[in-house]
């Protein structure tokens, strides 16, 4: 989604406050996001799909979600991995009936 959009590496780490080097292993699979990462790349990814809302301050994301990324970060890694594989799933689909 990022190449899609015409966003960089250092173009997407700077919006999520992080190196290139980073977000390429994060791309990678060489490194697994935290919960806090893993919202910071949401919303920033978010910013490319919802245009309409530039100009507008960055929302900040709901405390109900970040407890439950904390959560979600403590579950076991395979845990954290079918979680999210599911959530990946829904959102594809949500985007896709939109």
């Amino acid at each position: 989604m990022r190449k899609e959009r015409g966003l960089t590496q250092v173009g997407l780490a700077r919006k999520v406050g992080t190196q290139q080097a980073l977000v390429s292993a994060y791309e990678t699979d060489r490194l697994r996001l935290s919960a806090e990462m893993a919202i910071r790349f949401a919303l920033a990814l978010d910013e490319l799909l919802s245009p309409r809302r530039h100009g507008r301050p960055d929302p900040k994301p709901a405390r109900r979600l970040l407890r439950r990324m904390e959560l979600i970060e403590r579950l076991p890694r395979c845990r954290q991995a079918a979680l999210l594989s599911t959530i990946d799933a829904f959102l594809r689909g949500a985007k896709q009936a939109s």
